[in-house]
């Protein structure tokens, strides 16, 4: 039985939108780094040559009208409306659950048929009104919705139907206000905006809740003729999304002792909170981004390393402000759109050559993920498929550093400790690993209900890092909204994990979804002994051996190639493309599966 759309509400924890990133320059202008929202290339766009406006300090603004901060009676009717369209939803659910409990009492029990067509109506209904009311306050009610599409294998299909639109693309500012904002913003004294740009697309490529970005072509004053994209913050948007979270953890705080509920979704709120309030200055988004580069560019023995797992799009120097970043353009497409992507380009997306793009996906961002939160505890804390990108030569793209996270020494060391533990265990129920296990949950922070079992909090660790379990330890069922989850067990859940948890679902969401399982601890144990031992051998997670060794295999099966590459893969006979496709799955499957029994 699913939970109350309470729990899909509050499950937007797990999702943002928004910025990127790069170093800081003087003259209070800049540098940034990304590639935002980046459209199916192939799509025509309209370019235009960018008139000229005169000095940027003197630009005429005055017919362009910016949206005033939200005022006290504003916030008000917008929690008013969320409020009015929540609690009725959560409250239908709830008396369903009594009805159905009242009749088995009574003796009068339902069908599963009826009692599924019941539960059917109440998600058809639920869904249209939540749908209509993020459609009507926007903010950060889409992320809910970004997080409820995402996640097929947790939310009813209606919800994921009727939200599924939010996904990449929200109503975007006229093409005048963007430009006004990108002239006060970031154009210096005596600068016109075609100073700047030779081309500005007047159609974005994608808008989300914080901002929305167009392409352009920088002028050789800057570079150019280079490609970039053109990240503007909506004006007096930061207003409104802190006045949403607010509303978000009234109505979390009120259920915060509520069993039903398998987190304490307050603490969730209070984290997002913090982290959401520096998405908008994109000068420090800029910094995280240089800084997170450069974790993954150096390795711990200070050697740099040769080759990045994934694509990390660089800054235009002198081109970022609080509201306005210049990076550059990826040629791509979002996650959420890759499934159309491969039907569109020829590919099954349940053929061999799709899963084994599906390994290469998780083993970056496997490596990623797991060098930044293990090696230095600093870390993109906003993977969605929305900031997630498939590059037109078949690699991965991570953009939107607005929202990061810095855990402590201390609890880092000891995530180190849980991976090599969860690797090392000998069964899923043997006393001493579940003893060893739990004992270093409990050290990160973790606590748990009186009553809990006593193999709670090991199991949490297993479902929290290891995707392949579905009976975990104690009985309980490897799935977050199971009525027998162990998350149900948490009493509170350390602030340091809440975003790093992040990371991890969204991992175990994607190998769901592909049909591969994916042991992150096993993948991470490499890292997390290189960490405890000092940095002085590195290493990397054991699928990275394979991207290696198979990379001329993977040359011929890119699936977004352009080119030579794309030629070669339209050449091949489809059965003797999808032949050496599951000739290399099935290799690199046989290496996964011996890495999981093989003991250091």
């Amino acid at each position: 039985m699913r939970l109350p759309p309470l729990s899909i509400l509050v499950a937007s924890w797990l999702v943002t939108d928004s910025s990127v990133s790069a170093f800081v320059v003087p003259q209070s202008r800049h540098s940034v780094d990304t590639s935002v929202f980046a459209s199916v290339v192939d799509t025509p766009l309209r370019s235009v040559n960018i008139p000229s406006s005169g000095d940027g300090d003197n630009l005429d603004l005055s017919s362009v009208e910016f949206p005033p901060p939200l005022s006290q009676i504003d916030r008000f009717k917008r929690a008013a409306t969320f409020w009015s369209t929540a609690v009725p939803i959560v409250a239908n659910y709830y008396g369903i659950i009594g009805k159905t409990k009242m009749r088995e009492l009574m003796g009068q029990e339902l069908d599963d048929e009826e009692i599924e067509k019941i539960w059917i109506a109440q998600h058809e209904d639920g869904a249209q009104k939540l749908a209509e009311t993020i459609t009507d306050l926007k903010g950060f009610y889409v992320k809910t919705a970004q997080i409820i599409s995402a996640r097929q294998d947790l939310f009813p299909k209606q919800y994921i139907d009727a939200l599924s639109g939010f996904a990449d693309n929200l109503d975007p500012m006229p093409t005048a206000l963007a430009r006004a904002v990108i002239a006060k913003e970031l154009l210096m004294p005596g600068e016109k905006f075609e100073d700047v740009f030779s081309e500005f697309d007047e159609a974005p490529l994608g808008a989300a809740s914080v901002a929305q970005v167009h392409r352009a072509v920088l002028t050789e004053k800057y570079g150019g003729p280079r490609e970039v994209a053109v990240k503007i913050q909506r004006p007096s948007i930061e207003s409104k999304l802190m006045a949403d979270i607010a509303n978000l953890k009234v109505i979390a705080k009120q259920f915060q002792d509520l069993e039903a509920l398998p987190l304490d979704y307050y603490t969730v709120f209070a984290e997002l909170e913090k982290q959401l309030s520096q998405e908008f200055d994109f000068v420090t988004e800029a910094t995280n981004m240089e800084r997170i580069y450069n974790s993954l560019i150096r390795s711990m023995d200070g050697s740099t390393r040769t080759e990045l797992p994934l694509v990390m799009p660089r800054v235009v120097t002198g081109l970022v402000s609080k509201r306005v970043l210049v990076m550059d353009y990826l040629h791509g497409v979002p996650l959420s759109r890759a499934r159309e992507e491969m039907e569109k380009n020829g590919i099954d997306p349940e053929s061999p050559e799709a899963k084994l793009f599906g390994r290469k996906l998780l083993t970056a961002l496997t490596e990623v993920f797991g060098r930044n939160i293990l090696e230095t505890g600093f870390f993109h804390a906003d993977p969605h498929p929305g900031n997630i990108f498939v590059l037109r030569d078949g690699s991965i793209g991570l953009i939107d550093f607005g929202q990061v996270k810095q855990i402590s020494g201390r609890n880092r060391e000891t995530l180190c400790k849980v991976m090599i533990a969860l690797d090392e265990r000998e069964g899923d129920d043997r006393p001493e690993d579940l003893e060893r296990i739990g004992s270093l949950a409990l050290e990160l922070g973790v606590e748990l209900n009186d009553d809990a079992q006593p193999e709670a909090a090991a199991a949490v660790g297993m479902w929290l890092f290891d995707g392949t379990i579905e009976q975990l330890p104690g009985g309980y069922d490897s799935g977050e909204l199971s009525p027998n989850s162990p998350v149900r067990e948490l009493k509170s859940f350390p602030q340091d994990l809440v975003l790093a948890g992040r990371s991890t679902i969204l991992i175990k969401g994607l190998s769901s979804r592909l049909g591969i399982p994916w042991n992150l601890a096993s993948e991470w144990a490499p890292i997390a002994r290189n960490v405890l031992d000092g940095g002085a051998k590195a290493r990397s997670p054991s699928g990275d051996v394979d991207r290696v060794r198979f990379r001329e295999v993977w040359s011929t099966l890119k699936m977004w190639g352009s080119g030579r590459t794309k030629a070669v893969v339209k050449m091949l006979p489809d059965s003797a493309r999808s032949r050496l496709a599951g000739m290399v799955l099935k290799v690199q499957e046989l290496r996964s599966r011996r890495k999981v029994t093989k003991k250091p």
